[in-house]
């Protein structure tokens, strides 16, 4: 008995804590001291910000209306070395829609560090109200002990890997997180059209919304669908209106060639976490490699819909987890810092593992969820293991919902056995 209560509970919220404080303290120390140095080149050579310098031309674009230049490496490249000198022989691989160059406009008014800086506090301000929005809820509508637990929940938020590598790269992956978050709280509501809307945002990075348009289109959610399509193609109007459509052409040209610019969107796979790149690394041949992805892609889709199909069986909390880590699996590219969209499906399933403490699946659960918050820190060893053991984890993740879901089916059929 002394040692099964063992097993249960050395991922306690004290440890969990520590272990939270101990991730913060050591990645974001290190990432003040390599950017403690004079000019606009960090202790390793890189130019700060790193991805924040294509963000940054893109909006420059924007400011001088030259759209044509959205899609031309050579002349992006240019105008980054005449706004930031620093960054002559950077490139970037331009996949952005033409309306985001015109989000991106303020800050490149700026000159480019308090741009940089600007842009990190506008990142960890999404990240928190979303984060917080999420504990907010859960504490008020599972009336779980969450709430008790805030300081955790701040710790681990703050060492959360993904948030380190959006703020380190100046991503704009926060933005997808708000997107996933008013979805959320949208479904919560029964506001399916909203909810849709939300999540048809997404498509200034549309591998973000593969898994929710096949989940919702396979269960009927139409009128998701319906706020999905028309916020998506309000969304394209602006780059439209702002430049005409040459660019916007340009873009879907680029998306339909984009596994012919594979080699340049991803020159390092082991900070990439998803089935492509996982089969990637592990099988040297490109055809079979990506057999293995479709197959194993289909199979996650599978456990998700089955996840959903549920319904309402099983709390939102879990189907949408389920199909927060299933948009991160399956996505034909997805770096590190995106896997921001995983802190909701945190959150909810910490909520749901501590208001169902003696269910059998927790403790497994539990461990799944460590190992998925954590293994991105040792990503990098991927380049000679061959084998990002995050994405492992993902893919047990939802097959342990799944079986969750599985346990509630009979409960459903004696219940609806009961009213009858």
């Amino acid at each position: 008995m002394r040692s099964a209560d063992h097993r249960r509970s050395w991922l306690t919220s004290k440890r969990l804590r520590a272990h939270g404080f101990i991730f913060a303290l050591c990645l974001w120390s290190v990432y003040v001291w390599n950017l403690s140095t004079p000019g606009l080149r960090d202790r390793s050579g890189n130019l700060k910000g790193t991805d924040f310098l294509h963000f940054y031309v893109l909006g420059s674009i924007a400011l001088a209306h030259r759209g044509p230049d959205l899609y031309n490496m050579n002349a992006q490249a240019a105008l980054a070395v005449a706004r930031v000198p620093q960054s002559a022989g950077i490139r970037y691989l331009p996949l952005y829609p033409p309306q985001v160059s015109i989000f991106l406009a303020p800050w490149a008014r700026l000159p480019y560090a308090w741009a940089f800086a600007a842009w990190s506090v506008f990142s960890t301000l999404i990240y928190a109200l979303c984060c917080y929005a999420l504990w907010l809820a859960c504490s008020n509508l599972q009336r779980s002990d969450l709430r008790q637990t805030r300081w955790t929940v701040l710790a681990l938020a703050a060492g959360f890997p993904a948030f380190f590598h959006l703020i380190a790269w100046g991503q704009t992956s926060a933005l997808a997180l708000a997107c996933f978050t008013l979805a959320f709280f949208s479904l919560c509501g029964k506001r399916e059209f909203l909810a849709g809307v939300a999540l048809g945002l997404l498509v200034f990075k549309p591998q973000l919304g593969l898994a929710a348009a096949i989940v919702f289109t396979s269960i009927g959610c139409w009128r998701l669908i319906l706020g999905a399509a028309l916020s998506s193609a309000a969304e394209l109007a602006i780059g439209w209106f702002y430049y005409g459509a040459g660019p916007l052409r340009d873009w879907c040209r680029l998306m339909l060639r984009a596994r012919d610019v594979a080699p340049l969107l991803e020159p390092r796979p082991y900070h990439t976490h998803c089935l492509l790149t996982f089969w990637t690394m592990l099988v040297p041949q490109a055809t079979l490699a990506l057999g293995l992805y479709i197959i194993s892609a289909l199979a996650v889709l599978a456990l998700t819909l089955a996840v959903w199909r549920t319904r309402p069986g099983l709390p939102l909390a879990l189907r949408y987890s389920s199909l927060l880590v299933t948009t991160v699996l399956i996505a034909p590219h997805l770096t590190v810092y995106d896997l921001i969209i995983l802190a909701p499906a945190f959150i909810l399933l910490a909520d749901w593992l501590i208001a169902n403490p003696f269910k059998p699946e927790v403790r497994r659960l539990g461990v799944l969820l460590y190992l998925a918050y954590a293994l991105p820190l040792i990503g990098p060893w991927a380049q000679w293991t061959h084998v990002q053991l995050s994405v492992l984890a993902m893919f047990a993740i939802v097959c342990m919902l799944w079986q969750v879901a599985r346990a509630t089916l009979p409960n459903q059929t004696a219940l609806a056995e009961k009213r009858t």
